[in-house]
Protein backbone atom coordinates (compact mmCIF):
# COMPACT_ATOMS: atom_id res chain seq x y z
CA UNK A 1 0.00 0.00 0.00
CA UNK A 2 1.49 3.35 -1.06
CA UNK A 3 1.66 6.08 1.57
CA UNK A 4 -0.30 9.22 0.76
CA UNK A 5 1.78 12.41 0.34
CA UNK A 6 1.53 14.95 3.12
CA UNK A 7 1.19 18.72 2.50
CA UNK A 8 4.92 19.05 3.16
CA UNK A 9 6.64 16.32 1.12
CA UNK A 10 9.94 16.66 2.98
CA UNK A 11 10.39 13.78 5.38
CA UNK A 12 13.82 14.80 6.62
CA UNK A 13 16.26 17.66 6.23
CA UNK A 14 19.33 16.12 4.67
CA UNK A 15 22.69 17.84 4.25
CA UNK A 16 22.11 18.07 0.53
CA UNK A 17 18.58 19.45 0.68
CA UNK A 18 15.38 17.42 1.12
CA UNK A 19 14.52 13.77 1.16
CA UNK A 20 11.08 13.64 -0.45
CA UNK A 21 8.37 11.08 -0.96
CA UNK A 22 7.44 12.71 -4.30
CA UNK A 23 9.63 14.24 -7.02
CA UNK A 24 10.26 17.99 -6.80
CA UNK A 25 8.52 20.18 -9.38
CA UNK A 26 9.91 23.05 -11.42
CA UNK A 27 11.31 25.86 -9.29
CA UNK A 28 11.63 23.80 -6.10
CA UNK A 29 15.01 22.83 -4.57
CA UNK A 30 16.63 19.67 -5.83
CA UNK A 31 15.78 16.62 -3.71
CA UNK A 32 16.29 12.87 -3.53
CA UNK A 33 13.93 9.95 -2.88
CA UNK A 34 14.12 8.14 0.46
CA UNK A 35 16.26 5.03 0.64
CA UNK A 36 14.75 1.82 -0.69
CA UNK A 37 15.57 -1.71 0.43
CA UNK A 38 17.87 -2.18 -2.56
CA UNK A 39 19.94 0.94 -1.88
CA UNK A 40 22.05 -0.49 0.98
CA UNK A 41 23.13 -3.65 -0.86
CA UNK A 42 23.77 -1.54 -3.96
CA UNK A 43 25.99 0.78 -1.92
CA UNK A 44 27.78 -2.27 -0.55
CA UNK A 45 28.63 -3.59 -4.03
CA UNK A 46 29.52 -0.16 -5.43
CA UNK A 47 31.78 0.58 -2.47
CA UNK A 48 33.30 -2.90 -2.68
CA UNK A 49 34.16 -2.45 -6.35
CA UNK A 50 35.57 1.05 -5.98
CA UNK A 51 37.70 0.25 -2.96
CA UNK A 52 38.82 -3.07 -4.42
CA UNK A 53 40.17 -1.03 -7.30
CA UNK A 54 41.88 1.44 -4.97
CA UNK A 55 43.38 -1.32 -2.82
CA UNK A 56 44.56 -3.48 -5.68
CA UNK A 57 46.15 -0.56 -7.49
CA UNK A 58 47.74 1.21 -4.53
CA UNK A 59 48.84 -1.77 -2.43
CA UNK A 60 50.07 -4.09 -5.17
CA UNK A 61 49.79 -3.21 -8.85
CA UNK A 62 51.32 0.25 -9.08
CA UNK A 63 54.26 -0.56 -6.75
CA UNK A 64 54.77 -3.89 -8.54
CA UNK A 65 54.68 -2.29 -12.00
CA UNK A 66 57.22 0.34 -10.95
CA UNK A 67 59.54 -2.19 -9.30
CA UNK A 68 59.39 -4.63 -12.22
CA UNK A 69 60.00 -1.91 -14.83
CA UNK A 70 62.57 0.25 -13.04
CA UNK A 71 64.18 -1.99 -10.42
CA UNK A 72 63.96 -2.36 -6.65
CA UNK A 73 66.75 0.08 -5.81
CA UNK A 74 64.79 3.15 -6.91
CA UNK A 75 61.28 1.80 -6.38
CA UNK A 76 60.39 4.05 -3.43
CA UNK A 77 61.60 7.19 -5.19
CA UNK A 78 59.77 6.39 -8.44
CA UNK A 79 56.55 5.57 -6.59
CA UNK A 80 56.86 8.84 -4.69
CA UNK A 81 57.17 10.75 -7.98
CA UNK A 82 53.99 9.22 -9.38
CA UNK A 83 51.93 9.72 -6.23
CA UNK A 84 53.19 13.25 -5.55
CA UNK A 85 52.33 14.44 -9.07
CA UNK A 86 48.96 12.74 -8.68
CA UNK A 87 48.43 14.62 -5.41
CA UNK A 88 48.95 17.99 -7.12
CA UNK A 89 46.32 17.28 -9.75
CA UNK A 90 43.78 15.48 -7.57
CA UNK A 91 43.92 17.81 -4.57
CA UNK A 92 40.51 19.33 -5.22
CA UNK A 93 39.00 16.56 -7.32
CA UNK A 94 36.39 15.47 -4.77
CA UNK A 95 35.29 19.00 -3.75
CA UNK A 96 34.96 19.88 -7.44
CA UNK A 97 32.99 16.71 -8.11
CA UNK A 98 30.79 17.41 -5.12
CA UNK A 99 30.20 21.04 -6.08
CA UNK A 100 29.44 20.15 -9.69
CA UNK A 101 27.02 17.41 -8.67
CA UNK A 102 25.25 19.73 -6.19
CA UNK A 103 24.48 22.02 -9.12
CA UNK A 104 23.85 19.40 -11.80
CA UNK A 105 20.42 19.58 -13.35
CA UNK A 106 19.53 16.52 -15.41
CA UNK A 107 16.72 14.03 -15.83
CA UNK A 108 18.98 11.46 -14.12
CA UNK A 109 19.42 13.59 -10.99
CA UNK A 110 22.52 15.24 -9.55
CA UNK A 111 24.85 12.36 -8.72
CA UNK A 112 24.38 9.72 -11.44
CA UNK A 113 25.93 11.63 -14.39
CA UNK A 114 29.19 12.23 -12.54
CA UNK A 115 29.39 8.69 -11.22
CA UNK A 116 29.01 7.26 -14.73
CA UNK A 117 31.46 9.70 -16.34
CA UNK A 118 34.05 9.05 -13.63
CA UNK A 119 33.66 5.28 -13.98
CA UNK A 120 33.93 5.36 -17.78
CA UNK A 121 37.06 7.53 -17.89
CA UNK A 122 38.80 5.73 -15.04
CA UNK A 123 37.83 2.28 -16.29
CA UNK A 124 38.90 2.86 -19.89
CA UNK A 125 42.31 4.26 -18.88
CA UNK A 126 42.87 1.30 -16.56
CA UNK A 127 42.62 -0.92 -19.63
CA UNK A 128 45.72 0.80 -21.01
CA UNK A 129 47.76 1.46 -17.87
CA UNK A 130 49.38 -1.97 -17.80
CA UNK A 131 50.89 -1.58 -21.28
CA UNK A 132 52.87 1.56 -20.37
CA UNK A 133 56.61 1.33 -19.85
CA UNK A 134 57.67 4.97 -19.36
CA UNK A 135 57.34 6.65 -15.97
CA UNK A 136 55.96 9.87 -17.44
CA UNK A 137 53.06 8.07 -19.15
CA UNK A 138 52.36 5.93 -16.09
CA UNK A 139 52.17 9.17 -14.11
CA UNK A 140 49.82 10.86 -16.60
CA UNK A 141 47.47 7.87 -16.75
CA UNK A 142 47.57 7.51 -12.97
CA UNK A 143 46.64 11.19 -12.48
CA UNK A 144 43.63 11.00 -14.80
CA UNK A 145 42.49 7.68 -13.30
CA UNK A 146 42.69 9.12 -9.78
CA UNK A 147 40.72 12.23 -10.77
CA UNK A 148 38.08 10.13 -12.54
CA UNK A 149 37.63 7.75 -9.60
CA UNK A 150 37.34 10.74 -7.27
CA UNK A 151 34.52 12.05 -9.46
CA UNK A 152 32.85 8.68 -8.91
CA UNK A 153 33.56 8.49 -5.19
CA UNK A 154 32.35 11.96 -4.17
CA UNK A 155 28.74 11.51 -5.37
CA UNK A 156 28.66 7.92 -4.09
CA UNK A 157 29.60 8.94 -0.53
CA UNK A 158 27.09 11.83 -0.62
CA UNK A 159 24.20 9.41 -1.19
CA UNK A 160 24.33 8.61 2.54
CA UNK A 161 23.39 12.21 3.28
CA UNK A 162 21.03 12.48 0.27
CA UNK A 163 18.74 9.58 1.08
CA UNK A 164 19.07 8.63 4.74
CA UNK A 165 17.77 10.58 7.75
CA UNK A 166 20.35 11.59 10.31
CA UNK A 167 19.36 8.80 12.70
CA UNK A 168 20.16 6.16 10.06
CA UNK A 169 23.44 7.46 8.70
CA UNK A 170 25.65 5.51 11.05
CA UNK A 171 24.28 2.26 9.65
CA UNK A 172 24.52 3.51 6.05
CA UNK A 173 28.10 4.64 6.65
CA UNK A 174 28.84 1.22 8.11
CA UNK A 175 27.60 -0.42 4.90
CA UNK A 176 30.01 1.69 2.86
CA UNK A 177 32.72 0.84 5.38
CA UNK A 178 31.99 -2.88 5.01
CA UNK A 179 32.15 -2.45 1.25
CA UNK A 180 35.48 -0.71 1.67
CA UNK A 181 36.93 -3.55 3.73
CA UNK A 182 35.49 -6.31 1.57
CA UNK A 183 36.79 -4.42 -1.43
CA UNK A 184 40.21 -4.09 0.13
CA UNK A 185 40.39 -7.85 0.62
CA UNK A 186 39.06 -8.70 -2.84
CA UNK A 187 41.28 -6.11 -4.50
CA UNK A 188 44.43 -7.36 -2.82
CA UNK A 189 43.50 -10.99 -3.59
CA UNK A 190 43.07 -10.25 -7.29
CA UNK A 191 46.13 -8.00 -7.46
CA UNK A 192 48.48 -10.29 -5.53
CA UNK A 193 47.55 -13.24 -7.73
CA UNK A 194 48.28 -11.20 -10.86
CA UNK A 195 51.12 -8.96 -9.63
CA UNK A 196 53.43 -10.15 -12.41
CA UNK A 197 50.61 -9.71 -14.94
CA UNK A 198 49.53 -6.28 -13.82
CA UNK A 199 48.03 -5.40 -17.21
CA UNK A 200 45.42 -8.15 -16.87
CA UNK A 201 44.64 -7.07 -13.30
CA UNK A 202 44.23 -3.41 -14.31
CA UNK A 203 41.77 -4.48 -17.02
CA UNK A 204 39.71 -6.57 -14.58
CA UNK A 205 39.33 -3.61 -12.24
CA UNK A 206 38.55 -1.21 -15.09
CA UNK A 207 35.71 -3.35 -16.46
CA UNK A 208 34.31 -3.99 -12.97
CA UNK A 209 34.18 -0.27 -12.12
CA UNK A 210 32.26 0.55 -15.30
CA UNK A 211 29.75 -2.30 -15.05
CA UNK A 212 28.96 -1.94 -11.34
CA UNK A 213 28.59 1.85 -11.49
CA UNK A 214 26.21 1.75 -14.44
CA UNK A 215 24.11 -0.92 -12.72
CA UNK A 216 24.06 1.14 -9.50
CA UNK A 217 22.61 4.27 -11.12
CA UNK A 218 20.07 2.23 -13.10
CA UNK A 219 18.84 0.31 -10.05
CA UNK A 220 18.79 3.32 -7.71
CA UNK A 221 17.31 6.06 -9.84
CA UNK A 222 17.33 9.57 -8.42
CA UNK A 223 14.60 12.18 -8.80
CA UNK A 224 15.08 14.34 -11.87
CA UNK A 225 16.75 17.67 -11.08
CA UNK A 226 16.28 19.05 -14.60
CA UNK A 227 13.71 21.73 -13.70
CA UNK A 228 14.61 22.34 -10.05
CA UNK A 229 15.90 25.64 -8.75
CA UNK A 230 19.59 26.47 -8.98
CA UNK A 231 21.35 29.65 -7.93
CA UNK A 232 23.18 31.75 -10.49
CA UNK A 233 26.70 30.41 -10.85
CA UNK A 234 29.78 32.47 -10.08
CA UNK A 235 33.31 31.12 -10.41
CA UNK A 236 34.53 33.63 -7.83
CA UNK A 237 31.93 32.49 -5.31
CA UNK A 238 32.60 28.88 -6.25
CA UNK A 239 36.30 29.00 -5.42
CA UNK A 240 35.71 31.24 -2.43
CA UNK A 241 33.41 28.52 -1.12
CA UNK A 242 36.35 26.16 -0.74
CA UNK A 243 37.56 28.29 2.14
CA UNK A 244 35.64 27.39 5.28
CA UNK A 245 36.41 29.87 8.04
CA UNK A 246 37.60 27.85 11.06
CA UNK A 247 36.37 30.56 13.43
CA UNK A 248 32.84 30.43 12.04
CA UNK A 249 32.84 26.66 11.58
CA UNK A 250 35.28 25.23 14.14
CA UNK A 251 33.67 21.77 14.17
CA UNK A 252 34.28 21.46 10.43
CA UNK A 253 37.90 22.56 10.89
CA UNK A 254 38.59 20.10 13.70
CA UNK A 255 36.89 17.22 11.86
CA UNK A 256 39.05 17.95 8.82
CA UNK A 257 42.20 18.13 10.95
CA UNK A 258 41.47 14.92 12.86
CA UNK A 259 40.81 12.91 9.71
CA UNK A 260 43.92 14.34 8.03
CA UNK A 261 46.17 13.33 10.92
CA UNK A 262 44.80 9.81 11.31
CA UNK A 263 44.82 9.01 7.59
CA UNK A 264 48.37 10.32 7.26
CA UNK A 265 49.55 8.16 10.16
CA UNK A 266 47.81 5.09 8.79
CA UNK A 267 48.92 5.40 5.16
CA UNK A 268 52.53 6.34 5.86
CA UNK A 269 52.85 2.71 6.97
CA UNK A 270 50.52 1.05 4.45
CA UNK A 271 51.66 2.97 1.35
CA UNK A 272 55.02 1.17 1.26
CA UNK A 273 53.76 -2.16 2.59
CA UNK A 274 55.02 -4.17 -0.39
CA UNK A 275 58.47 -2.63 -0.12
CA UNK A 276 58.43 -2.77 3.70
CA UNK A 277 57.89 -6.52 3.66
CA UNK A 278 60.95 -6.89 1.47
CA UNK A 279 63.35 -4.44 3.13
CA UNK A 280 62.19 -4.40 6.78
CA UNK A 281 60.95 -7.98 7.16
CA UNK A 282 63.30 -9.53 4.58
CA UNK A 283 60.92 -11.29 2.19
CA UNK A 284 61.41 -11.83 -1.53
CA UNK A 285 59.19 -9.99 -4.04
CA UNK A 286 57.01 -13.07 -4.62
CA UNK A 287 56.73 -13.77 -0.90
CA UNK A 288 55.95 -10.11 -0.18
CA UNK A 289 53.02 -10.01 -2.63
CA UNK A 290 51.59 -13.09 -0.91
CA UNK A 291 52.24 -11.56 2.51
CA UNK A 292 50.23 -8.45 1.58
CA UNK A 293 47.28 -10.76 0.96
CA UNK A 294 47.89 -12.53 4.29
CA UNK A 295 47.89 -9.22 6.16
CA UNK A 296 44.69 -8.16 4.40
CA UNK A 297 42.95 -11.44 5.24
CA UNK A 298 43.86 -11.45 8.94
CA UNK A 299 42.59 -7.87 9.27
CA UNK A 300 39.32 -8.60 7.49
CA UNK A 301 37.22 -10.22 10.24
CA UNK A 302 38.09 -7.76 13.05
CA UNK A 303 37.55 -4.86 10.66
CA UNK A 304 34.20 -6.17 9.48
CA UNK A 305 33.00 -6.78 13.03
CA UNK A 306 34.20 -3.35 14.13
CA UNK A 307 32.44 -1.57 11.26
CA UNK A 308 29.13 -3.35 11.73
CA UNK A 309 28.99 -3.08 15.51
CA UNK A 310 30.39 0.43 15.90
CA UNK A 311 28.11 1.96 13.25
CA UNK A 312 25.03 0.39 14.80
CA UNK A 313 26.12 1.16 18.36
CA UNK A 314 27.00 4.76 17.49
CA UNK A 315 23.47 5.32 16.18
CA UNK A 316 22.04 3.53 19.23
CA UNK A 317 23.81 5.63 21.86
CA UNK A 318 23.84 8.83 19.81
CA UNK A 319 27.58 9.35 20.21
CA UNK A 320 30.45 9.56 17.72
CA UNK A 321 33.55 11.04 19.39
CA UNK A 322 34.13 8.33 21.98
CA UNK A 323 34.43 5.79 19.16
CA UNK A 324 37.08 7.94 17.48
CA UNK A 325 39.07 8.05 20.74
CA UNK A 326 38.89 4.28 21.14
CA UNK A 327 39.86 3.68 17.51
CA UNK A 328 42.91 5.94 17.78
CA UNK A 329 44.22 4.23 20.89
CA UNK A 330 43.72 0.77 19.37
CA UNK A 331 45.60 1.77 16.23
CA UNK A 332 48.46 3.26 18.24
CA UNK A 333 48.85 -0.06 20.03
CA UNK A 334 48.82 -1.86 16.68
CA UNK A 335 51.68 0.22 15.28
CA UNK A 336 53.83 -0.71 18.29
CA UNK A 337 53.80 -4.40 17.32
CA UNK A 338 56.32 -4.36 14.39
CA UNK A 339 58.71 -2.33 16.56
CA UNK A 340 58.58 -4.99 19.28
CA UNK A 341 58.52 -7.88 16.80
CA UNK A 342 60.22 -6.84 13.52
CA UNK A 343 59.07 -9.97 11.71
CA UNK A 344 56.00 -11.36 9.97
CA UNK A 345 54.38 -12.17 13.32
CA UNK A 346 54.61 -8.52 14.35
CA UNK A 347 53.07 -7.44 11.04
CA UNK A 348 50.21 -9.92 11.42
CA UNK A 349 49.44 -8.80 14.97
CA UNK A 350 49.56 -5.16 13.81
CA UNK A 351 47.12 -5.90 10.99
CA UNK A 352 44.64 -7.60 13.32
CA UNK A 353 44.71 -4.79 15.86
CA UNK A 354 44.66 -2.04 13.25
CA UNK A 355 41.82 -3.77 11.44
CA UNK A 356 39.74 -3.40 14.58
CA UNK A 357 40.75 0.22 15.15
CA UNK A 358 40.43 1.39 11.55
CA UNK A 359 37.07 -0.35 11.21
CA UNK A 360 35.69 1.52 14.21
CA UNK A 361 37.11 4.78 12.91
CA UNK A 362 35.86 4.57 9.31
CA UNK A 363 32.36 3.54 10.29
CA UNK A 364 31.77 6.35 12.78
CA UNK A 365 33.87 9.10 11.21
CA UNK A 366 31.81 9.05 8.00
CA UNK A 367 28.64 9.70 10.01
CA UNK A 368 30.34 12.40 12.10
CA UNK A 369 31.38 14.25 8.95
CA UNK A 370 27.78 14.66 7.78
CA UNK A 371 26.98 16.40 11.10
CA UNK A 372 29.59 19.18 10.95
CA UNK A 373 28.86 20.64 7.50
CA UNK A 374 28.77 24.46 7.32
CA UNK A 375 26.09 24.58 4.58
CA UNK A 376 23.97 21.45 5.09
CA UNK A 377 21.15 22.37 2.71
CA UNK A 378 22.91 23.97 -0.24
CA UNK A 379 26.38 22.58 -0.82
CA UNK A 380 26.79 19.40 1.16
CA UNK A 381 28.44 17.38 -1.58
CA UNK A 382 31.04 20.11 -2.05
CA UNK A 383 31.60 20.36 1.72
CA UNK A 384 31.86 16.58 2.06
CA UNK A 385 34.29 16.70 -0.84
CA UNK A 386 36.42 19.19 1.09
CA UNK A 387 36.40 16.84 4.05
CA UNK A 388 37.38 14.01 1.72
CA UNK A 389 40.43 16.07 0.80
CA UNK A 390 41.51 15.24 4.35
CA UNK A 391 41.65 11.65 3.11
CA UNK A 392 43.12 12.31 -0.32
CA UNK A 393 45.96 14.66 0.63
CA UNK A 394 47.59 12.49 3.31
CA UNK A 395 47.02 9.33 1.30
CA UNK A 396 48.63 10.90 -1.77
CA UNK A 397 51.48 12.47 0.19
CA UNK A 398 52.20 9.44 2.36
CA UNK A 399 54.71 7.79 -0.05
CA UNK A 400 56.72 11.03 -0.28
CA UNK A 401 56.61 11.58 3.48
CA UNK A 402 57.50 7.94 4.09
CA UNK A 403 60.47 8.28 1.73
CA UNK A 404 61.69 11.33 3.65
CA UNK A 405 61.37 9.49 6.96
CA UNK A 406 63.15 6.39 5.62
CA UNK A 407 65.96 8.49 4.14
CA UNK A 408 66.38 10.71 7.21
CA UNK A 409 66.30 7.95 9.82
CA UNK A 410 67.85 5.10 7.84
CA UNK A 411 65.03 2.60 7.74
CA UNK A 412 61.37 1.68 8.06
CA UNK A 413 61.14 1.52 11.87
CA UNK A 414 60.48 5.27 12.23
CA UNK A 415 57.39 4.95 10.04
CA UNK A 416 55.66 3.11 12.90
CA UNK A 417 56.71 5.77 15.41
CA UNK A 418 55.36 8.46 13.09
CA UNK A 419 52.07 6.58 12.77
CA UNK A 420 51.67 6.22 16.55
CA UNK A 421 52.15 9.95 17.10
CA UNK A 422 49.73 10.98 14.39
CA UNK A 423 46.83 8.70 15.29
CA UNK A 424 47.03 9.99 18.87
CA UNK A 425 47.08 13.58 17.58
CA UNK A 426 43.94 12.74 15.59
CA UNK A 427 42.13 11.78 18.79
CA UNK A 428 43.25 15.02 20.44
CA UNK A 429 41.98 17.04 17.44
CA UNK A 430 38.54 15.40 17.75
CA UNK A 431 38.03 16.66 21.31
CA UNK A 432 37.20 20.33 20.44
CA UNK A 433 34.25 19.33 18.24
CA UNK A 434 31.20 20.59 20.13
CA UNK A 435 28.27 20.00 17.79
CA UNK A 436 28.64 16.21 17.88
CA UNK A 437 28.69 14.13 21.06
Amino acid sequence: MTAQPTPDPAIDIAPTGLIRSTPPVAGEPAASPPATKRLLPSMLFAGLTLFATYAGLIAILLPAQIQILFGQEHAEANLAIVTTVSFVFTLFAQPLAGAFSDRTRSRFGRRAPWMVVGALIGGVLLLGLGSLTQLVWITIFWVVIQVALNFLQAPLTTITADRFPRSKRGGASAILGIGMQLGGMVGVMVASGLAAQFGVAYSIFGVAVIVVTVLFVLINRDWSSKETAVEKFSWAAFFKGFWVNPRKHPDFFWAFTARFLLILGYFVVSSYQLYMLQKYIGLSFAAATGAVLTLTLVAFVPTLLAIGLSGWLSDKVGRRKVFIYVASVIMAVGFVMPLVMPNMTGMIVMSIINGLGFGIYMSVDAALMTEVLPNPEGAAAKDLGILNVATNIPQALSPSIALLIISAFGGYAMLFVFAIVFVILAAIATAPIKGVR
